[in-house]
């Protein structure tokens, strides 16, 4: 198979879909890869390191979509590379077509089989190609949030950890998931004082014993957040319902009752932001602010650290991808049911029915597609 990985044109993004390491595998398999000129470099990947792995070097995206049967990526496709897919090829990438009717539409306008990374699943019912990036965008969460907290920046003015004598952050993290938890883990590090809330009792008790009582839990309801807010320096909302649009969690109303100049980190973006006043932020302009509230809501937040994600992502992806390139997708997913979860539109028809929800078009199962 003729596989491709363009430059991702999203602004700050800096990832790749596949690393030299990658197109090794898939060169040794017998497949074609094609990369864009310049795509590693963001992530500190040369177009040498990509020869010596054995891809071809292709000068333009165009010739990259024109020729691959198999388009590899990392953030959803752009409105110009949306109007380069076509029936017969295969989409591999992160989507996020809930929050997103316009790229939905164009997708299944073009015919492509698309296949979104964040609804893969695995035999414990993870989202294994959500994960290393939900690890990231998590460790990540308290370090933008301790920038946001600086006054220069709009903040409170509040150091993560404190001082002797002086009280150390408040930071709540709404979900106690890969992301809550990484969250939890680096805010920990950083000396703040810390309070996981989720739903399932089990989890609390799970990180409240591996944390051994260096962060208080917390069953989330709508009240223990409405509380928790109030005295909170820094709230993090982590949570995710895979395939469809994160739930709002914090409402206008309740930023006045939080402290001026708190942060909100709003790790969700990618599926519509879990706050009431969250709306989609670059790296460029990371932040703004409502009602004395500092927002951060980057929705690509693991670019950031383009070199580190790149590789976790491409850990992840690799399996997949290889299994696609050997047996073609029909066969693949046909073998696979988690990554058969992943099957989003084929055909010009969707097959993803939290999508179809989410924003009112008819859809179907990948199980009644490849029945029929």
């Amino acid at each position: 198979m003729k596989i491709g990985c363009p430059k991702e044109i999203k602004p700050q993004e800096f990832r790749v879909g596949m690393t030299p390491a990658a197109v090794t595998e898939a060169v040794g398999r017998g497949h074609g890869v094609l990369v864009e000129s310049g795509a590693g470099l963001g992530a500190g990947f040369t177009d040498e390191d990509y020869a010596a792995a054995g891809a071809s070097i292709a000068p333009d995206a165009k010739s990259v979509f024109d020729r691959a049967e198999m388009i590899v990526k990392v953030k959803e496709p752009q409105p110009a590379e949306r109007a380069m897919l076509r029936e017969g090829q295969v989409l591999f990438t992160y989507l996020h077509l809930a929050p997103d009717p316009d790229q939905t539409r164009d997708l299944l306008r073009s015919g492509v089989t698309a296949i979104a990374y964040e609804t893969v699943t695995d035999a414990r019912g993870g989202l294994p190609l959500l994960a290393p990036m939900s690890e990231v965008a998590g460790r990540l969460a308290p370090q933008v949030g301790s920038w946001a907290l600086q006054k220069a920046n709009g903040g409170r003015g509040v150091l993560m950890g404190g001082v002797p004598g002086v009280r150390p952050a408040n930071v709540v993290i709404i979900g106690g998931g890969v992301v809550g938890t990484a969250a939890a883990r680096v805010a920990v590090g950083m000396g703040a004082n810390v309070t996981v809330t989720d739903r399932s009792v089990a989890r609390l008790s799970y990180l409240d014993d591996i944390f051994m009582g260096r962060l208080t839990t917390q069953y989330s309801s709508a009240a223990a957040t409405a509380d928790l807010i109030r005295t909170a320096d820094m709230v993090i909302g982590a949570v995710l319902i895979p395939g469809a649009a994160a739930p709002k969690l914090v409402t206008r109303d309740q930023l006045l009752t939080m402290q001026p100049g708190s942060v909100l980190v709003d790790v969700a973006i990618d599926q519509g932001g879990c706050f009431e006043t969250s709306r989609a932020t670059t790296h460029q302009d990371p932040i703004y602010e409502i009602d004395g509230v500092v927002h951060y809501c980057v929705a690509n937040m693991p670019g950031a650290v383009a070199r580190t994600s790149t590789q976790a992502l491409g850990n992840a992806t690799l399996p997949f991808l290889l299994a696609l390139a050997d047996k073609g997708w029909r066969q693949a997913v046909l073998e696979d049911p988690h990554l058969r979860a992943g099957l989003s539109t084929h055909g010009g028809r969707l097959t993803s029915p939290p999508v179809g929800e989410a924003l009112g078009l008819e859809a179907i199962t990948p199980d009644q597609l490849l029945a029929g």
